[in-house]
């Protein structure tokens, strides 16, 4: 019935070639034009898995209860001061706001107005205690600055300490420090540098640590889902706020931009221009091996129109049936051609051998009973292959198995349709190299004679290739399957590295008393930094602090807050202080002290520049003085505060609207090592079960992708055999199918475990749709073989299965070029396993098959 079948759509295409050809070709560019329309892609790799599964849910809620902190842009604020870095964020947060279009909200966390209040407050006892000692011992410095807070005051306050030395009121030692700061800044003023003083190391007498340098501006950016890249407006804006305000290694600051938005911005992009290009490569090299394969242009321009069609009505389901693409399914393109190309160059290479012997009707009948029946249980195991994966909670792999599971069986139906019409059509006539290679027969022969050793070396190399698997890696961090390339992964790689702004962190949600006892716990696991929670914010021993902090503002008030500030100077007061200023500092340095005769020798030489250095010492000199005592005044206000007193503002970061506690847990490791990131999640999900955040997520999904490769790989083998079955009715020849199948993939994963290769969610496709693509090889053989074909190496079957692994091969190759890493492994690992697949096919196979009897003659 099968064969009969297959034979009536074939002689129908081929009697109704024009109108056939004609409905299909319309209907595909009917199809290519809406699916051009209405495409997307999804890269929120969260995406990927079942959102019904109990850590997905848990996210979920976090995310609802904390909506502020989804779909984030973040900037990066890196200076070579701590005012560089703070005066540049400032700058950037406020030139963002004033673009509401492209902004719905700006932030900067680490400038909360509460922590510049009562950051202090957080700090030992003795260090507030010194903090408000340098200031006291600072008033008359401090005075001057805030009388005039310029170069001009600068200038006044500095040659202060220099009158105090002279006179013996000051230790010259104790004023070193600051005088060799003004003379670094006064000297790249001299030179035109841009070497601003750091105002919060000189009033606060603290040294600056690695993360005073480092500030962050956060914002939800409008999103363009016009484009691919729906970022790119904002970030480009952001971008351009940044130059236009000066934020640059000329001066001192580096804005980067990372976050949610910008790496699924990057990875679209990416994934667009790979998933195209792919396509388009993958087109090109097959109209090459296809041209040495069927040496027939007009063959050739059936097979590639025929798999066209085949690809727009694939991208058709995928957008009508399964919505936008994700990083994995958005690889349907390049594996749909590879393997469907197969069934093409099948039936176009039998036609072609059956042409010599017999006229084009009848030569499309025996094609039609020959290689039909073997093309159709090809596409249906291969079909099965695929949608196998439609069970299991990996959403990723899933969509992409529906997607070649529904190409496959259109691509055999357009094989049996278009493809004939277009042979028709294009009148393709008989092929002499059609008939097989002649170097297949010799070969035939020998596996035949020799197939002991070659059965037993395929033990061997399957032996080994278990005994090396244990070697085989796993990596499921998605962020080693984006562009390492772009700004944003570069940039997210850099915070992972220090604890302290690692993205991976764990959050969970709990009552106020059951996450305070959680933290508490968490804080004593060697493998977390440190917890985050609302009641960390509240100040410990308050009352000493506010006593000290009490006794310095009553004191430094009348002083920090001057009746009259002076007016902005001239260049011509600003010279006449730096003279004034040298002429003291010459002499402290004429009593021996370096600091002050090289301050005095960098104030000479911007007095010879005259005002044209003026500017420049201005911006070395009296950059951020304003904002650093706006900040000392905040602090010297600070009073007592309480969980009832904390802000709104603030407490709504912490606090859910249904009175939960978050709480936030950073790892003390480097979260790069993806080993590390598991090893801090699963000690934070053994005290909190329902913790959630990306390091859960990694951690989920190195468990969730093999279940469901296993689960996948299982079924469909399972639903393989069973079809097998049910076609060949024999079980030997169902093993005969499967065998070199399970070989190919033993000798697969030991060779990807020797290469260094890492096992993903992207590429973990790869084994259980070896299956699928493997099969089709095997069955061509094993039928053929069944219907008592003469001969296999050198028969036409040989030299399709050959140049179907070249372009299938090709396809996977096109892959392997592409610049988004998960896109590239899937490729290599695809071309690996073909590699094998192909051996198995050639090689083991026949001298499996040479050891049963040879099939007669009849329907297969």
């Amino acid at each position: 019935m099968i064969r009969s079948a297959i034979a009536r759509i074939v002689d129908f295409s081929r009697s109704h070639a024009a109108p056939v050809a004609a409905l299909f070709l319309c209907l595909a560019l009917g199809g290519g034009i809406w699916v051009s329309r209405r495409i997307s892609i999804n890269s929120d790799t969260s995406k990927l898995v079942d959102p019904n599964l109990p850590w997905q849910k848990a996210s979920d809620d976090l995310d609802r209860q904390f909506p502020q902190n989804q779909n984030l842009l973040v900037a990066v604020v890196d200076g070579k001061t701590p005012d560089q870095a703070a005066d540049a964020a400032a700058n950037l947060e406020s030139a963002m706001k004033k673009q509401p279009g492209l902004f719905e909200y700006v932030r900067r966390p680490d400038a909360d107005p509460y922590l510049l209040r009562y950051g202090m407050l957080f700090m030992p006892t003795a260090q507030v205690q010194d903090f408000a000692d340098h200031l006291i011992a600072a008033q008359p410095f401090l005075g001057t600055l805030a009388a005039d807070p310029s170069a001009r005051g600068v200038l006044g306050a500095i040659d202060l300490l220099a009158v105090g030395a002279l006179h013996g009121q000051a230790d010259a030692a104790r004023i070193d420090p600051p005088l060799t700061a003004v003379a670094d800044a006064v000297e790249a003023a001299a030179a035109g540098k841009n070497r601003p003083l750091a105002w919060q190391s000189l009033l606060s007498g603290r040294k600056a640590e690695p993360g005073d340098l480092r500030h962050f501006v956060l914002t939800r950016p409008v999103l363009n889902y016009g484009q691919v890249d729906a970022a790119s407006q904002a970030i480009a804006a952001l971008r351009a706020d940044a130059k236009a305000a000066g934020l640059d290694a000329a001066h001192g600051v580096r804005v980067r931009v990372t976050g949610p938005v910008a790496l699924n911005n990057d990875q679209l992009a990416v994934l667009a221009e790979s998933a195209t290009s792919s396509t388009v490569i993958c087109f090109g090299l097959l109209a090459l091996w296809l041209a040495a394969g069927v040496r027939s242009f007009r063959n050739l321009a059936a097979i590639l129109l025929t798999l066209a069609v085949g690809l727009v009505d694939c991208a058709v389901f995928a957008v009508a049936c399964i919505g936008p693409l994700n990083p994995v399914s958005i690889a349907f393109g390049p594996l749909f051609i590879g393997i469907a190309i197969d069934f093409g160059i099948q039936f176009s290479v039998r036609y072609a051998a059956d042409r010599l012997t017999l006229p084009a009707a009848e030569a499309f009948r025996a094609t039609a009973l020959g290689v039909g029946p073997p093309l159709a249980v090809a596409a249906a195991a291969t079909a099965a292959g695929f949608l196998c994966f439609a069970p299991t909670a990996y959403l990723g792999v899933r969509d992409l198995g529906l997607i070649a599971g529904a190409g496959m069986l259109t691509a055999l139906f357009l094989n049996l349709t278009l493809l004939p019409a277009l042979l028709t059509l294009f009148r393709v006539g008989p092929e002499r190299h059609a008939a097989g290679f002649s170097w297949g027969a010799a070969l035939d022969g020998i596996l035949a004679r020799r197939r002991g050793r070659v059965l037993a070396v395929s033990l061997l190399v399957a032996a080994a290739s278990l005994a090396v698997l244990p070697r085989l890696k796993l990596d499921f961090n998605p962020v080693d399957l984006e562009d390492p390339h772009a700004e944003s992964v570069r940039t997210l790689l850099d915070l992972m590295a220090d604890p302290g702004t690692s993205p991976y962190t764990i959050e969970f949600l709990a009552p106020p008393a059951a996450a305070q006892r959680a933290a508490a716990e968490l804080s004593k696991k060697p493998e977390v930094a440190r917890v985050l929670h609302l009641g960390v914010f509240i100040p410990p021993d308050q009352g000493p602090k506010l006593d000290i902090l009490s006794d310095a503002a009553s004191l430094l008030g009348p002083t920090l807050s001057p009746s009259a500030v002076k007016p902005a100077p001239t260049a011509a007061e600003v010279l006449a202080a730096a003279e004034a200023c040298a002429r003291d500092m010459e002499q402290v340095g004429a009593k021996g002290d370096q600091p002050a005769a090289r301050l005095a020798a960098a104030l000479r030489a911007v007095i010879r520049q005259g005002p044209a250095a003026v500017p420049a010492l201005e911006a070395n000199l009296a950059a951020g003085i304003g904002h650093r005592l706006d900040d000392l005044r905040q602090v010297l206000q600070a009073g007592p505060v309480s969980l009832a007193t904390v802000p709104a503002d603030f407490k709504r970061d912490w606090v859910a609207p249904d009175g939960r506690w978050r709480v936030q847990v950073f790892p003390s490791g480097d979260t790069r090592d993806n080993a590390v990131l598991r090893h801090f999640a699963r000690t934070v999900e053994a005290v909190v079960p329902g913790a959630v955040g990306s390091a859960v997520a990694v951690d989920e999904f190195s468990r969730l992708a093999p279940r469901a490769f296993a689960t996948a790989g299982l079924l469909a083998l399972a639903a393989i055999a069973v079809l097998l079955f049910a076609v060949l009715r024999r079980l030997r020849e169902v093993g005969l199918v499967l065998v070199p199948l399970l070989l190919a993939g033993i000798a697969t994963l030991g060779a990807a475990a020797l290469l260094g290769f890492s096992i993903n969610f992207a590429n973990i496709i790869t084994l259980p749709m070896m299956l699928g693509i493997g099969v089709a090889f095997d069955i061509y053989f094993v039928m053929r073989r069944r219907s008592g074909e003469p001969g296999l190496l050198g028969s036409p079957t040989a030299r399709g299965v050959v140049f179907s692994a070249l372009t299938t091969g090709t396809a996977f190759g096109s892959l392997a070029l592409s610049r988004s890493p998960g896109m590239a492994e899937m490729g290599k690992f695809l071309s690996l396993a073909l590699f094998f697949i192909l051996l198995s096919t050639l090689f083991v196979l026949p001298a499996l098959l040479a050891g049963g009897p040879a099939g007669k003659k009849g329907r297969p």
